[in-house]
C-alpha cells in the first residue's frame, strides 16, 4: 500500500478520546480566567496571601480572597515545567512525564482491606502497607507507586510519617505521597534523604512526590497551601488534584464542573510558581459527577472516563504533565 499521497488530512495516531474541540479548550480557559479575576479563590493560609500579593493577585484580608490577574494565571503556566521526572529508587524505574506518554499506578486511600489469612474485611493497619508496597513493586503494569491504604493502627497526626516509612522501605519505584502538611513534608523528605544517601542525591534524584486537593468550591486550604509552597521550595513534583464533584461541589453540566476544576487546579500551580518559578508540578484530577441516589462520587463510570479525557485535553494544552483518576 502506497501511503502519504494526499496532503493535509489528519490520520489518528492511536485510540484516544477526543471530547474537546479546540474552541471548547479557549472557552473552558477563558471562563476560568473570568472565575479567577473576578470571582477569586478562598486562601487561607497567611503566607500564601503574601505571595499571592506580592505577584499581583488582589487580596482581601478580611474574607481571604484572592482574584488572580489572567497575565498571573498565564505566567505561571508557561513557567511550570513541561517535562517531570519521577525517579525511582531503583533507576529502571525512572519514569518521564511529558506530553502523550502514558503511565500508570495503583490508586490511593483505600478504607478496608480483606485479610490475606482470615478474609475478614477490616480496617488496614500499618503491616498491610508493607504487603501492598511490595505487592506494587513486583507488578510490572504499576510504573510508580502511591499509599494503597492508610495505617489505622499508629497515631494519626502522624500516620503519614508511617506509610512513608512503609512506603519507602518497601518498593524500589518512585513514591507520591498525601504529606498531610508542610511540617510532615519536610520530615517525609529527611527520610527520603536517608534511603537515597543524603539530602544532594535526593535533590538530583527525588524518589518522591506530593499530592494536595484544593477544597471544592475553589479554595486552597492552609495545608493544601503548605504542601504546594514546601513542594516548590524543595522543588520536588507536587501534583495538584481537584476533586470536584459534578452536581455537589461543581455544577451539574460538564462545562461548568470543568472551569471549576481548571479554576482550582490553576490557582494552585499559580501559588506553586510565586513560590518557586519553575517548580515542577502535575496537573490533577479525580473530579467526576456526584451519584444523585448515595450523594457520593462515581468512580469507574462513563462520567468519570469523559471527565478525565477532557482534563487530559486541557493538561496538555497548558504543556502539562497530567494525572488522571480512572476505575
Amino acid at each position: 500500500m502506497k501511503r502519504n499521497l494526499q496532503a493535509d488530512i489528519q490520520l489518528n495516531g492511536g485510540l484516544s478520546l477526543n471530547v474537546l474541540t479546540d474552541d471548547d479548550v479557549k472557552e473552558i480557559h477563558r471562563g476560568t480566567l473570568e472565575i479567577l479575576d473576578q470571582t477569586g479563590v478562598f486562601v487561607e493560609d497567611e503566607r500564601a496571601l503574601d505571595c499571592f500579593e506580592s505577584g499581583g493577585a488582589r487580596v482581601d484580608r478580611k474574607s481571604k480572597m484572592v482574584q488572580i490577574p489572567p497575565r498571573l494565571v498565564e505566567e505561571a503556566i508557561r513557567s511550570a515545567p513541561s517535562k517531570v521526572i519521577l525517579a525511582g529508587r531503583d533507576p529502571k524505574h525512572d519514569l518521564v512525564l511529558e506530553g502523550r506518554r502514558v503511565h500508570f499506578t495503583n490508586f490511593s486511600e483505600g478504607v478496608k482491606v480483606n485479610d490475606l489469612q482470615t478474609g475478614e474485611n477490616r480496617t488496614p493497619v500499618k503491616k498491610d502497607l508493607v504487603d501492598t508496597a511490595r505487592v506494587i513493586d513486583y507488578l510490572d503494569e504499576v510504573d510508580f507507586c502511591e499509599k494503597a491504604l492508610g495505617a489505622h493502627d499508629v497515631n494519626q497526626t502522624t500516620v503519614p510519617l508511617h506509610n512513608a516509612e512503609a512506603y519507602l522501605t518497601n518498593t524500589t519505584k518512585h513514591c507520591a505521597f498525601g504529606p498531610g502538611n508542610g511540617k510532615l513534608l519536610n520530615k517525609i523528605l529527611e527520610m527520603a534523604a536517608v534511603v537515597v544517601g543524603g539530602f544532594k542525591k535526593l535533590k538530583g534524584r527525588p524518589i518522591v512526590s506530593f499530592t494536595t486537593c484544593p477544597v471544592s468550591p475553589l479554595k486552597l486550604i492552609t495545608d493544601c497551601c503548605e504542601i504546594i509552597m514546601e513542594s516548590a521550595k524543595n522543588n520536588v513534583a507536587c501534583n495538584i488534584l481537584s476533586m470536584a464533584m459534578s452536581g455537589a461541589t461543581s455544577p451539574v453540566s460538564t462545562a461548568g464542573t470543568l472551569v471549576t476544576h481548571n479554576a482550582e487546579v490553576l490557582s494552585g500551580i499559580t501559588l506553586s510558581q510565586l513560590a518557586r518559578k519553575g517548580a515542577p508540578v502535575i496537573y490533577g484530577s479525580s473530579t467526576t459527577a456526584m451519584d444523585l441516589r448515595l450523594a457520593a462520587a462515581t468512580v469507574g463510570t462513563p462520567e468519570c472516563a469523559l471527565i478525565s479525557a477532557a482534563v487530559a485535553r486541557l493538561a496538555r494544552d497548558y504543556l502539562l504533565p497530567s494525572y488522571v483518576a480512572g476505575g
